[in-house]
């Protein structure tokens, strides 16, 4: 169905209320997602990105029913994976001599992904696209490092900045806007978003951003790829993604574990109680990672000042769920305070790979670890409870 979002502005994407898991099973997305897709009809009639392959069919389908295809001047990839460009096979078997405007990186990664020699017209910062009527598409490079063909691009009196996937999230949703959605949600899933996939290139995206805003651009509406158009205070979001880019935390501490016979449980308990006889106030979150969404945890991690990680000792390793939690934050580079502690019964080997990992993936080691042969005694009690209020007062006085 083809949205009105401003004037000659039109969303033509795709819900998807059922997805739960994007990129295999690196992304938990309970609360679904968009694909969002743009159509622009002033003199000349522009399309902006297209949905994920499985909805292409569909989704010429239903552009065939809100445009003459055969009047389409222009398609925009802003970006080239197939969540935004898979329905171009489909599109392009129709009107095959329409141009794409794409980055140079964005036609290598289109031509590596369908094969196809459509009519590529590579753009670069600062470039521009008439559309009549006095209106135009300013093209902005934003190469990542995953993400090398991206592009924002703006369109002049309309003051709309496609901004593709920077600040976007999975929630899926039918009222389009903003300030439409639950805050509660809303909030939730863009913080998920960036500590998830936009945090381990945070510096990079903050540069970035930091030289869009130097065009001194006017942004009245953010429409990104995926989530909810930015149309009431548009700018908020972009302020927490500075914010979120600059060592960001909260008045919290996190605490990762799992357990056997709940003797690393026990320990987690008790340091949680000695970090809150330090701190009333402060947040404390304890995930049992065998239990737990990996995605909530990183994004939890994201938001403490200070990291604790607790495994007992199985097969002179660590238990399957903290090594892949492990694994998947090294690539994050978060740079926080963190210790260890955990339980073993014959070999205590799993507190140096615990301290290892978490070194690669950038964690400065503040404490000597803890760990406990055997059944848990009052003394070891004891000790983990003061071990919780000695990490909080070296994190407090680091501060």
């Amino acid at each position: 169905m083809k949205k009105n979002i401003k004037n000659n502005v039109y969303w033509v994407g795709k819900n998807d209320w059922e997805i739960r898991n994007y990129q295999s099973y690196e992304y938990s997305t309970r609360r679904g997602t968009s694909y969002n897709s743009y159509l622009i009809q002033e003199e000349k009639t522009v399309l902006i990105d297209t949905v994920l392959r499985p909805f292409s069919a569909e989704f010429v389908k239903t552009l065939a029913k809100n445009v003459d295809l055969l009047s389409i001047d222009y398609i925009i990839c802003t970006h080239s994976e197939p969540d935004h460009s898979g329905a171009l096979p489909d599109l392009m078997s129709l009107i095959p001599n329409v141009p794409i405007y794409c980055t140079e990186d964005g036609k290598k990664s289109l031509l590596g992904n369908y094969h196809q020699d459509w009519n590529f017209r590579t753009v670069k910062s600062g470039e521009k696209l008439s559309l009549g009527n006095g209106k135009e598409l300013i093209f902005f490079e934003i190469p990542l490092n995953y993400w090398p063909d991206n592009m924002f691009c703006y369109l002049t009196q309309d003051h709309i900045l496609f901004s593709n996937g920077i600040f976007g999230q999975h929630l899926c949703t039918e009222l389009l806007f903003n300030d439409l959605v639950d805050q509660c949600e809303l909030n939730s899933e863009t913080i998920k978003y960036y500590a998830n996939i936009m945090q381990p290139i945070g510096k990079l995206i903050t540069k970035k951003i930091d030289d869009f805003l130097k065009k001194n651009l006017q942004v009245d509406m953010i429409c990104p790829s995926h989530g909810v158009i930015w149309r009431d205070n548009p700018l908020q979001v972009i302020t927490k993604y500075l914010m979120w880019g600059n060592n960001y935390h909260e008045n919290q501490i996190t605490i990762i574990y799992d357990t056997v016979y709940s003797g690393t449980y026990t320990i987690a308990q008790n340091i949680a109680k000695g970090i809150h006889s330090a701190d009333e106030r402060i947040n404390i979150k304890l995930f049992n990672a065998s239990k737990n969404d990996k995605n909530d945890m990183i994004t939890e991690v994201f938001r403490s000042k200070g990291v604790l990680v607790g495994s007992p000792c199985l097969n002179q390793g660590i238990l399957g769920s903290v090594s892949i939690f492990l694994e998947m934050i090294r690539g994050f580079k978060f740079s926080k305070k963190a210790a260890v502690f955990g339980c073993y019964g014959w070999k205590d080997t799993s507190i140096k790979i615990m301290e290892t990992k978490l070194k690669e993936a950038g964690f400065d080691i503040v404490m000597e670890p803890i760990s406990f042969n055997w059944f848990l005694t009052d003394e070891a009690l004891d000790t983990s409870t003061n071990y919780g209020w000695l990490f909080y007062d070296i994190l407090s006085r680091s501060e």
